[in-house]
């Protein structure tokens, strides 16, 4: 009974205006102060443990993942506020849909709510400037979630200082294929050259006949009427390649019994590398993964950013569940990645002294 009263006190004075007037204000001094470091510009949530902390907290399991919606509103604040400018998190795996139906149903409600939520103007992605994009199978997304993925999408193209990845449904494997198969079917055709149906050369002499027709309009109306009704008959008859001055070029006919054109020629495969996939893959034009978070407990990717994750990538595994994930758990991570980039800065700058000498 005593714990229970002691718990209800401390909600109570958590909450009073007094203490969310410091704690906003503490929250704010401490971001700025983290803002004088280096800042990662890329960071992936693997936001794990809302079904289990559901669990123990006795409520239903959607209402774990509403809590867990609540997390990532607080996340994307804290992220593009330090000055991240892209935030990957791992919404619904492929493998998601093999959970009871009811639970996926109301993911896929929830998920309609949560995308129009999301980019309500004057709401977190508005007021940052960043703009989603949902990675993933984009044909395993249900009919009635799919135009709710592209309003977000549409509504939020504008906004360019940032970037919400989400992914959903996805998994790594998934993506490392589609990006095989765009590289395969890069090199397996040929360079298409630029189409182009008039030349510039054709273009100009056609706008010098129109001029030099038009300069002698004035002693063409001296004729008599029969002549000039006549020429003008046989003027609009006139295909306007004929009008073309004798000298321009002209489109070559096709050489009899020579066959095809000869195509323009494949790409080297020996020059695929690392960069090539890269490319191709749905993060290909976002900056490399600086640091990777999952939640709960658990200690693996579960194909989640297994590409991106390189040697650089600081990885991070918390005991906390995602709907607890607040600035007082991803303070230590942030200071440690400061830490550690400082600590590879002075060695770098060390091994290139020793190097010189």
């Amino acid at each position: 009974m005593a714990s229970g009263t002691e718990a209800s006190l401390s909600k109570w004075l958590m909450t009073s205006p007094p203490i969310e007037w410091a704690l906003k204000n503490l929250r704010e001094l401490l971001i700025g102060t983290l803002r004088q470091g280096p800042i990662p510009l890329h960071v992936a949530f693997e936001m794990d443990g809302n079904r289990r902390f559901a669990k123990n907290r006795h409520i239903e399991p959607i209402e774990g993942h509403n809590l867990g919606f609540e997390a990532l509103a607080r996340v994307l604040e804290i992220c593009y506020k330090c000055g991240v400018k892209v935030v990957t998190v791992y919404a619904f795996s492929i493998e998601n849909f093999n959970r009871p139906r009811s639970e996926v149903s109301g993911l896929m409600k929830m998920a309609k709510v949560k995308l129009e939520q999301l980019c309500q103007h004057g709401d977190i992605l508005d007021r940052y400037g960043a703009g989603i994009r949902v990675l993933g199978e984009r044909d395993l997304i249900p009919d009635d979630v799919l135009p709710f993925v592209d309003k977000a999408i549409d509504m939020t193209k504008h906004n360019k200082n940032a970037i919400l990845n989400i992914c959903f449904p996805y998994t790594s494997r998934a993506e490392m294929t589609a990006a095989i198969k765009a590289t395969v079917e890069e090199f397996s055709n040929p360079p298409q050259s630029p189409v182009t149906p008039f030349s510039q050369a054709r273009i100009t002499e056609k706008i010098r006949s129109n001029q030099l027709k038009r300069s002698s309009s004035s002693s063409s109306l001296q004729e008599s009427s029969t002549e000039s009704t006549a020429r003008s008959d046989v003027d609009d008859s006139v295909s306007s390649t004929t009008t073309l001055n004798q000298d321009s070029p002209r489109p070559r006919p096709k050489d009899k019994g020579k066959g095809k054109a000869k195509e323009a020629p494949l790409l080297n495969a020996e020059t695929i590398t690392a960069e090539t996939i890269n490319s191709h893959m749905y993060t290909g034009d976002c900056p490399p993964l600086d640091i990777f978070i999952r939640t709960s407990g658990v200690k693996r990717l579960s194909d989640f950013m297994l590409w991106q994750c390189h040697e650089d990538t600081h990885i991070f595994f918390l005991k906390c569940y995602w709907p607890e994930f607040d600035l007082w758990h991803f303070l230590p991570v942030l200071l440690e990645w400061q830490w550690r980039q400082k600590k590879q800065g002075s060695e770098d700058k060390l091994g290139k002294r020793v190097k010189a000498e």
